[in-house]
């Protein structure tokens, strides 16, 4: 198994940037792809981007590409979202998740508790 502790979220103003990091404790991270997922008030929760095991090929929804940068550190154990020019529709609750397949759907095994990003205007 292994657990995911999301950190980095606040308030930021449109335009901003922040840094979501996912540290993973338990079995080596390298083990696993990873994503980032959100959910915002009243939606369901939708894929934002992921990463394979060696960090060499990445996968971004249309509405964040060119804007979000998924990446890893495996010796940390640590999985970073760069967000630049955020919009007010960013705003949601942001997951990391782990699984042995990439994907782009919710079927990941293991899943952070989230943390909040608002983007006010």
């Amino acid at each position: 198994q292994v657990q995911l502790v999301e950190s980095g979220g606040g308030l930021q103003q449109a335009g901003g940037s922040l840094r979501l990091s996912c540290a993973a404790s338990g079995r080596t991270a390298s083990n696993y792809a990873m994503a980032w997922f959100r959910q915002a008030p009243g939606k369901e929760r939708e894929f934002v981007a992921a990463i394979s095991r060696s960090g060499g090929n990445t996968y971004y929804a249309d509405s964040v590409k060119g804007r979000f940068t998924i990446a890893r550190d495996n010796p940390k154990n640590t999985l970073y979202l760069q967000m630049n020019s955020l919009k007010p529709e960013d705003t949601a609750v942001y997951y990391c998740a782990a699984d042995s397949l990439l994907r782009m759907s919710l079927d990941y095994d293991y899943w952070g508790q989230g943390t909040q990003v608002t983007v006010s205007s």
